[in-house]
Order: C-alpha cells, then structure tokens, then sequence
C-alpha cells in the first residue's frame, strides 16, 4: 500500500468517527509511519483519533501530536476537576477507589496508586478519560 492510500484511508476513518471532528486534524504518512497533527476540543477524540489511525490497515507507527484546545468559555476550575475525578472513580465499581489518588493541575489529572490487576487501572483510565 502506498502513502497516498493509506493516508485517504485514514482520513476516511477519521471522518467515519461519530465522535471525532476530524476537521482540524491533519495527517501525513512516511513508509507508514503516521503523523498526526491539528487540535480537538477534547482528550477523548484526541484518544479516539489515535485509536482510530491504529486500526488502519498499513499504519506501522504514529507519531501523535494533536493539541487539546479546549473552547474559551469552557473552563473548569482544577479543584472541580478533582472533585469530577473522584466522583468517577468512586462510581465505578471495578476501581478500588480507596487506593487511587488524584492530582489536577491546570487541567490535567494525573492518576496515581497501585491496583491488583489490569483491567483496574484500565477501568481508571476509561472512567476519567471522559471528563
């Protein structure tokens, strides 16, 4: 498969996502190796875009460079986030919550603690990628 068709391929992917607005993502493709550049509103179609881009058929490695850039008159204070974050966590009936920390800073959270077993920390991540 050559670059030109694969990077249609992927282009046609991202646009086939209902929950990615593709519209300001841009991509380039060397010898299958996919760089992706642009913005999105959110961390969770910056995670589906590069989910999205794995799951075409010739990608060989991604080199992911989307920015989150979040709307101007959407801005959430850092101690509501961590409020969000725990609520989330505490729902979620996979995570051992008491053994989580969470820490937020300029809108980022930052997960830390130790769980038994995988499928917990992927839960973890699951739950608070949404927020």
């Amino acid at each position: 498969m050559n670059d030109l068709s694969l990077r249609q391929d992927i282009l046609d992917e991202l646009e086939f996502q209902p929950n990615i607005d593709a519209v300001h993502i841009g991509v380039a493709v060397d010898k299958g190796v996919v760089t992706l550049t642009g913005h999105v509103t959110n961390y969770a179609q910056k995670i589906a875009a590069e989910r999205a881009v794995k799951s075409v058929k010739g990608v060989r490695a991604i080199a992911e460079e989307i920015e989150v850039r979040f709307p101007s008159d959407f801005v959430v204070a850092d101690d509501t986030i961590a409020s969000r974050t725990l609520d989330v966590i505490s729902w979620n009936t996979e995570v051992p919550d008491d053994r989580i920390k969470v820490r937020v800073q300029a809108g980022w959270v930052t997960l830390e603690g130790e769980v038994d077993w995988q499928f917990q920390k992927e839960a973890t991540e699951r739950a608070v990628r949404k927020l």
